[in-house]
Order: C-alpha cells, then sequence, then structure tokens
C-alpha cells in the first residue's frame, strides 16, 4: 500500500503500560503515523508512554470501557476525515501487516466494513484456546440471534470502517462495554453496509489472553445486549 496516510487506527487502551509502546513501535515500523490512543482511565504509565510515542491521545477522566474508547476514538478519526479507520487493540495479539489486508477492500472495492477474522484460517483456529474458540463461537450466536450477520469472528478487536461507515455506525452505537463488539456486526446489518470478513494472525501470549473475555463478561454482554434491543 502506497499512501498510508490515508488510514486512521484508533487503539482503546486501559492500563496497557506493559505492551502499549512495544504496540505503537510496531505500527510506526509498517509506516503508521496516524495513531490515536484513547487512554481509557489508566492509573499507570500508559498515558505517558502513549505521548512520548508521538500518538494522538484522548484520554477519559474515568474508566468507560471499551465501546466507550472505541466511540471517543472513531469520533476523533473522524475529524482528520480518513477515508479508512482501523480499530486495533492495544495488547499485541494483532501483526500491523494485516492492517493493510483489511483495509483493501475498503480502499480498492468499495466495502463499508471489514472484520479481520481469527476463525477462518484452520492453523489460526487450531491456535486459539479451546476455552476462546468455545466462547467466540457462542458469542458469534448470540450477536447473530440479536439480529447481526452470522460471523466467524464477532469479537475481533482488528476492524476497518470507511469514513461513510464510521459516521453512520458512531451515531447509533450504544455500548460502552465489550458488547460494542457485537453491537457492531448488529448496526452492520441493519444498515445494510457492503461487509466482508477477512482471515487474520493472531499473536497469543499469556498477557493477551489475561486481557479478553472470560465466561462472566460474555453473560454481561447478553444483559447489555438485550437492553440494547429493548430500547
Amino acid at each position: 500500500m502506497k499512501n498510508k496516510d490515508d488510514i486512521y487506527i484508533v487503539v482503546p487502551a486501559y492500563n496497557e503500560e506493559k505492551m502499549i509502546g512495544s504496540t505503537l513501535k510496531k505500527l510506526k515500523g509498517e509506516g503508521y503515523k496516524n495513531i490515536i490512543v484513547v487512554d481509557d482511565g489508566s492509573s499507570d504509565n500508559t498515558y505517558n508512554i502513549a505521548k512520548e510515542k508521538g500518538t494522538i491521545v484522548c484520554r477519559h477522566l474515568i474508566n468507560r470501557g471499551l465501546g466507550g474508547a472505541l466511540g471517543t476514538g472513531i469520533k476523533c478519526a473522524l475529524l482528520y476525515n480518513p477515508k479508512v479507520i482501523i480499530t486495533f487493540d492495544a495488547d499485541g495479539q494483532h501483526d500491523p501487516n494485516d492492517i493493510e489486508k483489511i483495509a483493501k477492500p475498503i480502499l480498492e472495492d468499495n466495502y463499508d466494513v471489514v472484520i479481520g477474522s481469527r476463525l477462518m484460517d484452520e492453523n489460526e483456529v487450531k491456535n486459539m484456546p479451546k476455552i476462546k474458540r468455545i466462547g467466540n463461537w457462542g458469542l458469534n450466536l448470540l450477536t447473530y440471534l440479536m439480529g447481526g450477520h452470522f460471523i466467524t469472528d464477532s469479537q475481533s478487536g482488528l476492524r476497518a470502517f470507511s469514513n461513510k461507515a464510521a459516521k453512520i455506525l458512531i451515531n447509533q452505537l450504544k455500548s460502552n462495554k465489550y458488547e460494542v463488539s457485537s453491537e457492531f456486526v448488529v448496526l452492520i446489518k441493519r444498515n445494510n453496509l457492503k461487509f466482508k470478513e477477512i482471515p487474520i494472525k493472531t499473536i497469543y501470549t499469556d498477557y493477551s489472553m489475561a486481557r479478553g473475555t472470560n465466561v462472566i463478561t460474555g453473560f454481561k454482554i447478553l444483559v447489555k445486549l438485550i437492553i440494547h434491543k429493548l430500547i
């Protein structure tokens, strides 16, 4: 990809001082200059590290949750009128090389939204711990039943939005917590946005495993999605 200036990357971060510096270094090493870190009320050194790395930093005074952080980051990115907005986890699980893969369908084929899937490639499926696979498939089914597409990885944090799609979704998004991932999928279908999944690589470490969703989080997602659907 010749011109990466059209891409803005949103990195939600909550107490990520152990990995945020490494994650930002890798992104910059691949030529991505437009990086927005949303420090979601961290009590550690996340904010200072992100500032030192020369990124745009938005700061929540209190922890709002993943949905709140993504909402703030996407709104901030839209101020710069990018062609593509990428969401990218801070914990080091994503490969920066996959950004180009999920941005291309928007830049070249007029897709509105692309989600990077950890469960489309057989080798990647084998790499994902069994408990994660079971949890993800359960949340995929839940997302579908709540009015979304049936996709392989509704909980993926690596996504690409066109400028148009980001504007539509950010005006309808209600979620502040982890249920935002499922809500994105529901809203994509509700607004008839042109959508596809692309297989991506995942880098599993003890650290990234500890930062993900669990059974309790899954139950909270279910409750929040039901509430959003009712209102």
